[in-house]
């Protein structure tokens, strides 16, 4: 059986947050069960891309300073890292990204290094795989002695859910990650390959900051949710299957965990995951928005809830009133699907992987719902049909 600490915290006070992180690592068998004084700690976070603390679009930078004091005084050397995604100019601007979260005055402040996964180097993970057919990974993920994987609590409004199991995609440095996506469009395949990096990396505990959670459109253009809680464990699958249905979906409705839960990377099932810590059982965030292209229904009159993929399905859409001009989504298309001077998007190339808008920094993506069957029926109408 899994065992997934929830507990209760309020806001960022590092005061807050060191007592409740401490209080949950005891209830997993404690901090020297993990690190030992002189051991290189890596933490990873969620750095999607160049957004402020406030926006619960990253780990939170108070949530990463009370993790760096606490492994400080344990004696450790604490490494704080990640690959952002998107593209500046063709670079993955990940240095940016640390210096507008906040990480990188933490860093400063708490005597730990910044490790930038775009620049510190890869590890050939070979051709063993099951879609990739090369893995590259971040190197300074095996110059650590321990790795605490920090994911944000998030939706996606392409994956429905981002957490534990998805933050290891930053573990791939820079603009590979799009060329990845390219190869692996298909939720289940990309699925596949976020168990390999698992696999890969052995990272040995997951801490999710939860304080702050996204809501609606996430990873980034969502909307700000105070959850008000800290997930902890040493199994990502079992920590993912008590934040969604927290949320209040099941597990086996994301598809991008189903290849997690048929490689048995941790446990699935509610019934063989104990809660502890401030619950003993999953609390339920009330009124949480979840991405359009998920939509739920009641059953006839009783409090059964039925979640079904929306049959009107979304596709992204340049808001040219909005565009920056940037060209983050240009650069970061898999399928270079966008054109460079009018944004319009060929959507016969499209895999709908939601890059352009997940990495848009100043959501001009917005997501337009599409029937289907309404547009066979156009085309039919036209004389185009075939």
């Amino acid at each position: 059986m899994s065992k997934v600490v929830v507990n209760e915290c309020q806001n960022y006070n590092i005061e807050n947050v060191t007592e409740k992180i401490n209080s949950g690592i005891e209830l997993l068998g404690g901090w020297d069960a993990f690190v030992k004084p002189g051991m290189k700690v890596l933490l990873k976070v969620n750095l999607i891309g160049p957004k402020p603390p406030e926006s619960a679009a990253i780990t939170h930078c108070e949530f990463v300073r009370a993790l760096t004091r606490i492994l400080t005084q344990k004696g450790c050397l604490v490494w704080i890292g990640d690959s952002a995604g998107g593209a500046i100019a063709g670079i993955a601007p990940t240095t940016q990204s640390l210096e507008i979260s906040g990480l990188k005055k933490v860093a400063e402040e708490e005597n730990a290094e910044i490790k930038n996964f775009d620049k510190e180097g890869t590890v050939d993970m070979g051709d063993n795989h099951n879609v990739i057919d090369r893995l590259y990974l971040a190197k300074p993920l095996f110059d650590a002695d321990f790795i605490i994987n920090l994911p944000k609590l998030k939706t996606h409004s392409a994956c429905i859910y981002t957490g534990a199991v998805k933050n290891v995609f930053g573990c791939i440095q820079g603009l590979r990650k799009a060329e990845y996506h390219k190869v692996a469009p298909n939720p289940k395949d990309f699925g596949k390959m976020l168990v390999d990096i698992h696999e890969a990396t052995k990272i040995g505990l997951h801490i999710m900051d939860g304080i702050t959670a996204m809501e609606g459109e996430g990873p980034t253009a969502g909307s700000v949710y105070s959850a008000n809680k800290i997930l902890m464990s040493t199994d990502p699958l079992a920590l993912d299957a008590t934040a969604i249905k927290m949320i209040g979906l099941d597990i086996n409705e994301i598809p991008i965990l189903q290849a997690a839960i048929e490689r048995k990377l941790g446990e699935s099932d509610q019934d063989e995951i104990e809660i502890c810590g401030d619950y003993v059982e999953v609390p339920q965030l009330q009124n949480f928005v979840i991405p359009k292209r998920f939509t739920s229904k009641k059953k006839n009159n009783d409090d059964a809830v039925i979640k079904v993929i929306d049959f009107l399905k979304t596709k992204p859409k340049i808001n040219l009133k909005k565009c920056q001009q940037c060209n983050t989504c240009v650069d970061s298309c898999p399928m270079h699907a966008i054109d460079r001077t009018t944004k319009k998007i060929n959507y016969s190339k499209c895999i709908e992987c939601m890059c352009c808008h997940e990495l848009c920094r100043y959501q001009a993506v917005d997501l337009k719902r599409v029937n289907p069957v309404a547009g066979i029926m156009t085309k039919f109408y036209r004389g185009n049909y075939k």
